[in-house]
Order: structure tokens, then C-alpha cells, then sequence
């Protein structure tokens, strides 16, 4: 250790070597470093974002911007407010149902409102309807074309609502060809001529390989997009056959005894009228901006929504009350509109 240091008496003091200076200015720089760090990090610690001030709102608009507002807003807007909660719903429903929620009813769920096996039997049943009014040409002319419209017009809206279904339902394949095949001809029997008589026929003939397993060439006259609603199920024809609906509901529940041997019967017709309620609202059919017309279409399809679940369960009087306010519904329409 002596030999590394040179040492020399100078009184009480002691010189060290030439690097001694630099071990003791580095020990010394970091003791400083070290005991004024707390001081520094306490300062670093202390230091806090001001918090960002707003604007203050403006108390009194001048007239100019003023005059660019609705001092209303609500005042001026038409229809309902929107559930937007109901409409999160409606869309999470729609996602899991994947492939089967149709574009062409815009993901609406028509399983609500009516069974698969009731779009089916119905377009059976019309069927048989335009066979009828087909049998021959006099009888189509005579009045069998107004019939075999309603027929077509019913079956055309079974055929929308099916390609956009969501569920399982038979001709889902054929469904959008099939709605404006026979929506052209349920328009075109709005006269008894012979040339569409000759057109009901060989829709007939059509309707009767559909039924049997085949397929539909024709190709959908609307498209990508599909026919408007109004011009699939137009509103004169879908009122004759509410007009229908309505009479063999009342006829369902005219006793506990009707009701209990016409329970299907009536399970059917209810449900077609909450399809015709709801085809009616479609943002795309003849009134749909009327706001009483469609306050009309939605407590009608209501009544029938109540019908149909008193009839699921066998409830007459329920049946009974459910099918009173939806011929009220039917009757004040009417008082308003007719055609």
C-alpha cells in the first residue's frame, strides 16, 4: 500500500499519488448525485398536468346563428322516436342468425309474427283458390280474375316473406323468383281478359311442380334487391284478403264450441293478418309515410299478435277479446281509407 502512494510530511496532511484526485472527484460526483436525487424525484412528483379548461358556453346567441336552429328540434320531427335499445336487439338477433336473415326483408324476424308452416299452407290454400278461378275462361271473365288476384297477391307476399325468413321454411330456394313471378300475374288479373287468363293458367301449372319438388327457372324481376313490397303484395288486393281473414276469425270464435273445432283455422289467419300488418308498414309500400295509416297496420297486427297467442294456448276468451279489437282496428281503418 506504501509503495503504490508517494507520501510526504507536510504537518498533518498526507499527498496522495496523481490518480488519487480522480477517484475521489468521481466518489465525490456521485454522492451528489445520490444525495440530491429524493430532492429531484420529490420535484418530478409534485409536478401535475394542469387540468384543461373549456370554453364557456355561450350565454345568448346572435340572430344570425340563431336562425340556423330549430328552437324545437322534436317539435318538427315526424313518427316515433326510435328504440334504439330494441333495434341492438333486433340486430344481435340477426348476426346469429347468419345465413338466414335475408336482406330482402332487411333482417327483419318474421318468425315473430308468423310460422313457416303457415306461409306454406297458405300458398296451398291460395292455390286452390286460383285453380278454381282458372277452371275456365268464362268464369275468370265473369269475376274469377278478382279472385285469382287475391290469390296471387297472397301467395306472391308468402313467397317475399319466406325469402327473407329467418329460419327453416320450405321453397327458400325458389322463394324470390317465385315472389315476382306470381306478384306480375296477381297484377295483371286486375282485368279478366283472355290473355290473363292464359298467364293464371300457366301460373297455376307453375305453382303445381313448385308444390310437387321442382324447381322455379324464372329468374327475380327486381334483382339483386327485390321487388318493392308495394308492388308485390299492393294494398287493394291485400285488403280483400283481410276482409277474408277477418270474417273467418269472427266465425272461429263465435262460440266456445266454433272455437275449439276452428283453432288452427283461426292460428292461420291471424298470423296472415300480422304478416299483412307488418308488409303494409314496409317503408317501401303505398302508405307507408302515413303515420295514422301505419298506427292502423301496427294495432291491427297487435290484435292479431294477441289473437294468435290465445289461440297457442287455447284461450277463447282471450281469442274472443284479441279478435273484437282487431276487427276495431279494421273497421276505423276502413272509415278512413277504402280502395
Amino acid at each position: 500500500m506504501l509503495s503504490a502512494m508517494a507520501i510526504q510530511a507536510d504537518g498533518n496532511r498526507m499527498h496522495p499519488s496523481p490518480w488519487r484526485p480522480r477517484i475521489t472527484f468521481a466518489v465525490a460526483l456521485a454522492v451528489a448525485i445520490l444525495s440530491s436525487a429524493p430532492a429531484a424525484w420529490s420535484q418530478v412528483r409534485i409536478k401535475r398536468a394542469r387540468p384543461r379548461e373549456r370554453a364557456k358556453p355561450i350565454a345568448v346567441w346572435d340572430k344570425a346563428t340563431a336562425s340556423a336552429f330549430f328552437a324545437d328540434a322534436f317539435a318538427t320531427l315526424e313518427g316515433e322516436r326510435p328504440d334504439f335499445a330494441a333495434n341492438k336487439t333486433d340486430a344481435a338477433e340477426a348476426s346469429t342468425d347468419g345465413a338466414n336473415a335475408a336482406p330482402a326483408a332487411g333482417g327483419f324476424k318474421w318468425s315473430s309474427l308468423v310460422s313457416a308452416d303457415t306461409l306454406v299452407d297458405e300458398i296451398k290454400q291460395m292455390k286452390a283458390v286460383a285453380a278454381k278461378a282458372v277452371a275456365s275462361a268464362s268464369d275468370f271473365k265473369g269475376g274469377g280474375y278478382d279472385d285469382a288476384r287475391q290469390a296471387f297477391t297472397s301467395i306472391a307476399l308468402c313467397f317475399g316473406v319466406i325469402d327473407g325468413y329467418d329460419g327453416d321454411v320450405r321453397f327458400k330456394r325458389d322463394a324470390a323468383a317465385a315472389r315476382d313471378l306470381f306478384a306480375r300475374v296477381g297484377s295483371n288479373c286486375k282485368v279478366g281478359t283472355q290473355q290473363t287468363f292464359n298467364q293464371a293458367k300457366a301460373r297455376v301449372a307453375d305453382l303445381d311442380l313448385l308444390l310437387q319438388g321442382s324447381n322455379l327457372d324464372a329468374p327475380p324481376d327486381g334483382g339483386a334487391g327485390g321487388a318493392s313490397w308495394s308492388t308485390v303484395a299492393p294494398r287493394p288486393a291485400l285488403m280483400s284478403r283481410l276482409e277474408t281473414a277477418e270474417g273467418l276469425a269472427n266465425a272461429a270464435v263465435a262460440s266456445k264450441e266454433d272455437f275449439d273445432k276452428q283453432v288452427a283455422q283461426l292460428l292461420h289467419e291471424v298470423e296472415m293478418v300480422a304478416v299483412i300488418g307488418e308488409a303494409i308498414q314496409r317503408p317501401d309500400h303505398e302508405y307507408h309515410d302515413d303515420k295514422t295509416y301505419r298506427g292502423y297496420a301496427a294495432e291491427m297486427c297487435n290484435a292479431a299478435m294477441k289473437a294468435r297467442a290465445a289461440a297457442q294456448r287455447s284461450d277463447y276468451d282471450a281469442a274472443r277479446t284479441a279478435v273484437g279489437e282487431l276487427k276495431k282496428s279494421c273497421d276505423t281503418c276502413h272509415g278512413d281509407y277504402r280502395g
